[in-house]
């Protein structure tokens, strides 16, 4: 799998200390939560774990390149998402 890291991305990376390691362990491992189907072009939210830190990867496909765009990289707040951190809080 081909990740592109666009330099937005690997600066927040930097500040949160999410490695590109890790978000390639949720990319290829980690489980849809949220799919956005209207965003162009589609989006989706992935969770995934390093050691015991939930990671949370909104990326996006490009099915002419086989490239995946890392669009935001970070770790969920308990505040804003259930404990298993599939589910926003309402």
């Amino acid at each position: 799998m081909k990740i592109i890291f666009p330099p937005y991305v690997l600066k927040r990376m930097i500040e949160r200390n999410i490695s590109v390691d890790d978000v390639r362990d949720v990319l290829e491992n980690g489980e849809i939560i949220e799919e956005y189907p209207t965003d162009e072009p589609p989006r989706y939210l992935m969770l995934g774990w390093s050691v015991a830190r939930p990671i949370h990867v909104v990326g996006e496909d490009d099915p002419l390149t086989s490239e995946t765009t890392a669009v935001t990289v970070y770790e969920p707040d308990i505040k804003l998402w259930k404990e298993d951190f599939t589910k926003r809080r309402r």
